[in-house]
């Protein structure tokens, strides 16, 4: 038997006599028999890792099996069919929920990775275990990162900063989350991680002995009034302490709050009577209590929340809540999973109910969005907001990002109640549409059916995706030919502040890859988007200039010294594109002002922008493409590939024919040596010709994806 195996099952004895477990190691041991995780340890030991964390949150034996199989369809040779030939639809189905996209020809990395997650959570909405293999994939990852490089460290810990820690907190599973968040901010930000780290160890002795003394206290309280309790102390983890020092704008030494106990209870009568027991004997702090209890977070996280003054006067919260609450606190959606499956219930996405209204909501919005990049940006956002709790007039709760407004109430309740809205009560006083809803607010919407639909200024103070695409999709269904008209206006508009006609901007060359980008089929689809404003004029202005610029030369033999790059209002700085993310002509750039350098040049996505400290905002300035000129300019685009004879003179044939000037190709096996990566260098003289040969290439036989491979 494999010794990774062997320590697996003695850890967790349960599965020893497991056919479906054991089968699926069988399988992923022989499909990664020949890789190597970056560790330099056979790869087996993730899958390993994967499962055991999905058998600590007590998923059933298929979950098991599919975090056995998660990378085998993505990295070997192993498809869907054989997996559901060797276990069943229900493996296969989790297997394929948590395999990345990988052929998806001209698109980028990060557009595929966006709709990989979208892929992800569809699956998710229909099983909630495709989640919880996922979350389980990543706290491993990162708990493994040291090994990887330092810029792959910091992409992964920002994306699961942003992402699937926010994810995993949305599903109540509070511990997983924590442990995420801390390896993840000990790589974007090693400083303050390291700061805090050696500030909680420097007072850990003073820190345990406080909270000993605070734990007797409370367990004397509770047995004065015959209240059956377990208490236990813990630390709030490094990143919740450093949102805290950022968030109240204080130093480590200024905060209480960082210490936090735990009365965990039989029933939720106790809770109560718990809560009244401490609050005689210590003063509880204003505006700090939350009733978890009554209004569940995220329809999950059931606890009450107190904040008292200890006896030497410094504040400690104390959180009370039953046995099962705790179990919920602790591992969120899978101790509800755990619990149907041991009560031998249904276990379907409608067995949740308003658990996963989040998630509900997400897929209902995110079928509007075809842009890859906005729809990352929106789920971030919903993910990382803060929650508020309001009540509708009958005493249901709703919870919302902070920020949203009685329409995105209005539209939570229904489409028709959102279209119809003509005004809104708070606490049975009117207020505007844009009221920014508080904690505790009781709404009422007010409707009218002589309305016909929404305004376009609502788009303006929206809070929550779900809005805001009921009222796109709402513009886009009911006024096609007024969005059309209103679009090509704005296009107009934007045509003649730059020199141009509507029709200079409306070239082949520039419209199809916009409309391969932004799954539009025609012109009519791109102008109706500018109108009902899924579409921003903004995300396609530069490759229409460019393309129109680039037309307009060929026709008047413009003066070879015309810029190539302007920016406008600092035509007297020097400008250069940045190495870093190698932006060609006809991507969307910035500019950013450089002390004693001039103007430096990124793409917009360009992941070295997202360092707000090295790129504010006030140093950033507007820049366009000019005229172009004969100038080529060096891009890498890496090709996953099936190792196959010839492929490589099938791709370098297409480069030929394209007449382009290759500088370097660099290729290499994968781990299964059955499949290759290979990065080319060359030059082109833009996005158009690039996005060509992308297209080519893509189309090869064995080819699974091409994309461009730089820092964005």
């Amino acid at each position: 038997m494999n010794e990774y195996f062997s320590e697996f099952l003695n850890k967790y004895p349960s599965v020893r006599d497991n056919r479906i477990i054991r089968l699926g190691f069988e399988i992923a041991d022989k499909a990664h028999e020949n890789q190597k995780r970056k560790s330099g340890e056979p790869y087996i030991i993730h899958p390993l890792a994967v499962a055991g964390i999905v058998l600590d949150l007590g998923m059933d034996e298929n979950t098991v099996a599919a975090a056995l199989l998660h990378d085998v369809v993505e990295d070997t040779e192993y498809t869907l069919e054989e997996i559901e030939a060797l276990f069943n639809k229900d493996v296969a189905r989790m297997v394929d929920g948590v395999t990345k996209l990988t052929r998806m020809h001209n698109k980028s990395k990060e557009e595929q990775k966006a709709e990989t997650v979208r892929k992800m959570l569809l699956a998710t909405n229909n099983d909630i275990r495709v989640m919880i293999i996922k979350l389980a994939d990543r706290l491993h990852n990162m708990r493994t990162m040291e090994y990887q490089s330092g810029p792959k460290q910091i992409e992964k810990a920002s994306e699961t900063l942003e992402l699937y820690a926010p994810l995993a907190q949305r599903l109540g599973m509070t511990r997983l989350a924590g442990e995420m968040e801390d390896l993840s901010f000990r790589y974007t930000n090693p400083k303050q991680y390291f700061a805090i780290h050696a500030k909680l160890n420097a007072t850990k002795t003073a820190r345990e002995q406080h909270i000993e003394s605070l734990i007797g206290d409370v367990k004397k309280e509770m047995e004065k009034f015959a209240i059956n309790a377990r208490v236990e102390g813990r630390l709030k983890n490094i990143y919740s302490i450093y949102r805290k020092m950022t968030e109240q704008n204080k130093s480590f030494e200024e905060l209480f709050d960082i210490v936090a106990l735990r009365v965990i209870v039989d029933t939720e009568y106790a809770c109560y009577n718990a809560l009244g027991a401490i609050h005689l004997h210590w003063k509880p702090i204003p505006n700090r209590f939350k009733d978890y209890v009554a209004l569940p977070k995220q329809g999950v996280y059931q606890s009450l929340h107190t904040t008292v003054l200890g006896a030497d006067g410094s504040p400690f919260e104390v959180q009370i809540r039953t046995n099962e609450m705790h179990e919920v606190a602790e591992y969120g959606i899978a101790a509800h999973w755990k619990y149907k499956k041991e009560m031998d219930e249904s276990i379907s996405e409608e067995s949740f109910g308003e658990k996963l209204v989040w998630l509900h909501e997400i897929i209902e919005w995110q079928q509007e969005l075809s842009d890859s990049r906005e729809f990352m940006e929106t789920l971030k956002v919903d993910m990382m907001s803060d929650n508020v709790f309001v009540f509708t007039p009958k005493g249901d709760v709703k919870d919302f990002i902070k920020g949203s407004t009685p329409l995105d109430f209005a539209y939570s309740i229904h489409s028709d109640i959102g279209n119809r809205c003509i005004g809104a009560k708070v606490n049975s006083r009117l207020v505007p549409l844009n009221y920014e809803l508080q904690t505790g607010d009781i709404v009422e919407i007010i409707t009218s059916m002589s309305r016909k639909g929404p305004s376009r200024d609502w788009l303006k103070f929206v809070h929550t995706a779900l809005a805001r695409n009921k009222i796109r999709l709402w513009f886009r269904r009911e006024l096609k030919e007024e969005n059309i008209k209103a679009g090509r206006e704005i296009l107009r508009e934007a045509a003649e502040e730059n020199g141009f006609t509507l029709e200079e901007l409306l070239t082949k060359d520039a419209l199809e890859p916009i409309f391969d980008r932004y799954s539009l089929n025609s012109v009519d689809d791109m102008l109706a988007s500018f109108g009902y404003g899924a579409l921003s004029i903004g995300q396609v202005l530069s490759r229409l200039l460019y393309q129109a610029k680039l037309h307009r030369k060929l026709g008047q033999h413009a003066e070879e010294h015309d810029p190539v790059l302007i920016a406008k209002g600092h035509e007297d700085q020097p400008i250069r594109l940045s190495k870093c993310c190698n932006a060609i002509p006809g991507d969307e750039i910035v500019g950013y002002i450089t002390q004693g350098r001039g103007i430096t040049v990124h793409r917009v996505d360009c992941k070295n922008l997202r360092n707000k400290r090295d790129f504010p905002d006030e140093r950033k300035v507007e820049v366009e493409w000019g005229l172009p000129g004969e100038t080529k300019y060096a891009v890498d685009i890496q090709i996953e590939a099936t190792d196959r004879t010839g492929i490589l003179y099938d791709i370098t044939g297409v480069l030929s024919g394209e007449d382009i000037d290759m500088t370097l190709l660099n290729a290499r096996l994968n781990r299964d040596h059955s499949s290759c990566i290979m990065t080319i260098k060359m030059q082109v003289s833009g996005l158009v010709q690039l996005n060509g040969i992308m297209t080519k290439i893509g189309k090869i036989e064995g080819v699974n994806s091409v994309y461009r491979h730089n820092a964005t």
